[in-house]
């Protein structure tokens, strides 16, 4: 079934319109049947009836809000929805068991908000969404380990085209999928600062080498790439860490951890900051934007017995519980950062009709430090010998990130659809 918001006619044929209406509300309560009962909300039952008139749907509203961010891990035995060897697209980053992971209880805990219940990802139901639409990630490759999870989730269903070299030569970057079935284009912007920025280290590129950061000037590899897209899902993080210039309108403001005296320091969060406020004020500012916005929020690393360069791993094969762990530090400050960016995107963009959400993922996966490759996992720099404790196994804990984006996308085309009903009623 194709599910589209469909613009009713003018009045002028009643039966017409009465015929339109009826279908819409047929379709309404065919979507609404599948969302989960925590998003409704009714005194006697949870679906309306199918003979109440449509102006009835005004009665129905969704519920306030469950917040499915709020919960525990628990045990799921039934395992994961996919393996390694069911899933042909894991890439060897995250390929964990094909590398000689022993253990495999890492794979077998779900998210349990403590309000509500968070649906199973169901491919059937994402695929229709998207149907004749586009979603791009971007970022970083934490945002790049989400969209392969959703590869994954979704190749139960349909297995797509591999399009990145139409786009990009740099197809390990920049990948771009497409589900003809579905006519619905996944794509992958790589932006590790969301801005633009580039070497400054003569030497040349390494993982500690100095980066000049422009915070007010949009990274166009994706900028210009983005307007035409139905859902975009934005992150950055860890090369907040490094050894950053930072540059507004052309001219150095300051750094973090350059160690040059004679160059004002500022933090990682000020530049994380402004990151944020430019790529969104640019989303803002797109003339043919109208796509829906989801911030997913800071992914912290899980280093332990020595710093990333140091030694540093990540052995762990239980989650922590939320008294064991408490977000604390630079996770906090990380997330308090870009939420309050997104809020002031979110109020700016209902005044032109652009929608603004939060995937949270920070808290519930700092309680996760079993769920990183550690070193089993290949990286694409067959040289590099560092235990990853950034990315997430696959599959693993990150495959709830794509339940939650779901969710999400269920809830606001409902808000959409039912708007539009209410509307023509």
């Amino acid at each position: 079934m194709k599910f589209h918001v469909i613009e009713l006619p003018d009045g002028k044929n009643s039966q017409q319109n009465s015929s339109t209406k009826v279908f819409l509300l047929t379709l309404f309560l065919i979507l609404i049947s599948s969302i989960p009962l925590c998003l409704l909300k009714s005194s006697h039952s949870p679906l309306p009836s199918p003979k109440i008139n449509i102006s009835s749907l005004r009665s129905i509203e969704l519920e306030k809000k469950c917040d499915v961010f709020n919960g525990k891990w628990v045990p799921h035995p039934q395992g994961p929805y996919y393996t390694n060897e069911t899933c042909r697209l894991i890439i060897d980053q995250q390929n964990c068991m094909k590398f000689g992971r022993p253990d495999s209880e890492f794979m077998k805990w779900r998210w349990k908000p403590d309000d509500c219940e968070l649906p199973l990802f169901d491919a059937v139901h994402f695929l229709e969404i998207v149907r004749g639409k586009s979603m791009a990630f971007v970022g970083d490759s934490v945002g790049r380990n989400q969209m392969q999870s959703l590869l994954c989730l979704l190749a139960d269903v349909a297995y797509p085209e591999d399009i990145s070299h139409k786009y990009s030569s740099d197809i390990d970057y920049f990948k771009r999928w497409f589900y003809a079935d579905y006519q619905f284009t996944l794509a992958a912007f790589w932006s590790p600062f969301l801005v633009k920025s580039r070497d400054a280290d003569p030497d040349g590129h390494t993982y500690n080498s100095l980066m000049n950061v422009y915070l007010d000037e949009v990274d166009e590899a994706w900028a210009n790439e983005i307007e035409n897209f139905d859902y975009v899902i934005i992150s950055a993080g860890q090369w907040f860490f490094r050894p950053l210039f930072f540059y507004e309108k052309g001219e150095l403001v300051g750094c973090h951890k350059c160690n040059e005296n004679n160059i004002t320091s500022l933090t990682r969060y000020y530049g994380y900051k402004m990151a944020f406020r430019t790529a969104f004020r640019t989303l803002l500012g797109l003339k043919n934007y109208k796509g829906t916005t989801f911030l997913r929020t800071f992914s912290a690393s899980h280093f332990e017995n020595g710093d990333w360069d140091k030694g540093g791993n990540c052995v762990r094969t239980r989650p922590f519980t939320s008294q064991e762990m408490k977000l604390e530090e630079y996770n906090l400050e990380f997330y308090l950062t870009q939420a309050e960016e997104l809020r002031k995107a979110e109020e700016e963009g209902k005044k032109i009709g652009l929608t603004f959400g939060l995937l949270n993922t920070t808290e519930i996966m700092w309680l996760r430090p079993d769920g990183h490759p550690n070193s089993y996992g290949h990286s694409m720099n067959r040289n590099a010998t560092v235990n990853d404790c950034v990315h997430w196994c696959l599959p693993g804990p990150i495959d709830t990130w794509n339940e939650f984006l779901l969710y999400l996308m269920k809830r606001e085309f409902l808000m959409r659809l039912k708007g539009k009903l209410m509307k023509n009623a």
